[in-house]
């Protein structure tokens, strides 16, 4: 029988902890490692924000073409590039977080200081040009990987 629940990040830690057998855990507990594609959850976003991809690209600053591939799951974002797009659609840091999630990338870490100005940003509303420009008054690299 086949237990549906969605359960935490914490339980199911917990229950990794415990188990014996690595075998049955991943059997057991394979729908917990179910996360849409980056190009669904995207997608997903702007049918329920009203809004049309091309905006969200645009306001991302990422190429037209390469954006429209990110939306069609063509190919997968650089973990930067999750970042710009959550600029993009104004997410908060916890909205955030999930993008990277989903996107398998690692989350933000407030004890990296460019991390640490990205949440910052995020939780404050500030713009990803603004975000840009503060990335470089501190000499931290912008999005999109380029070192200055």
């Amino acid at each position: 029988m086949k237990d549906n629940r969605r359960i935490n990040t914490d339980e199911l830690l917990k229950l990794l902890f415990k188990e014996r057998s690595l075998e049955h855990f991943l059997i057991r507990e394979e729908s917990s490692f179910l996360l849409p594609s980056f190009a669904e959850y995207m997608t997903n976003w702007c049918r329920e924000h009203s809004e049309v991809p091309e905006q969200v690209i645009l306001r991302a600053n990422l190429e037209k073409s390469f954006g429209h591939q990110l939306f069609s799951g063509k190919r997968n974002p650089s973990r930067d590039t999750v970042l710009q797009l959550a600029f993009a659609i104004r997410a908060d840091v916890d909205q955030a977080q999930e993008m990277l999630k989903v996107a398998q990338k690692s989350i933000l870490y407030p004890r990296i200081k460019r991390d640490t100005v990205i949440i910052y940003c995020l939780h404050n509303k500030i713009s990803l040009g603004d975000t840009e420009i503060i990335l470089y008054d501190l000499g931290l690299p912008p999005l999109g990987g380029k070192k200055r």
